[in-house]
């Protein structure tokens, strides 16, 4: 009987500890000499959003692309 509530409190902490926050987004601001200030947010899948409208471009790339047009981003 020890044994079931020891393998059951142990598949319980590797569940607890296996999940993550991943509905989270993070967003910075950018901003460029021909544009306003806008926020580039990286959604759950990766991608960069702008506006709300997930742009289908992976987020590093995104931003990356951005910085080489002479945007500045930044939190």
């Amino acid at each position: 009987m020890k044994k079931v509530y020891y393998i059951s409190g142990i598949i319980c902490i590797l569940f607890v500890s296996s999940c993550k926050k991943d509905d989270g987004r993070s967003c910075t601001t950018c901003s460029s000499p021909s544009t306003l200030d806008f926020e580039v947010c990286e959604e759950s899948n990766g991608n960069a959003s702008v506006n709300g409208q997930d742009t289908g471009t992976p987020y590093g790339t995104y931003i990356s692309g951005l910085e080489e047009t002479g945007a500045s981003c930044g939190n």
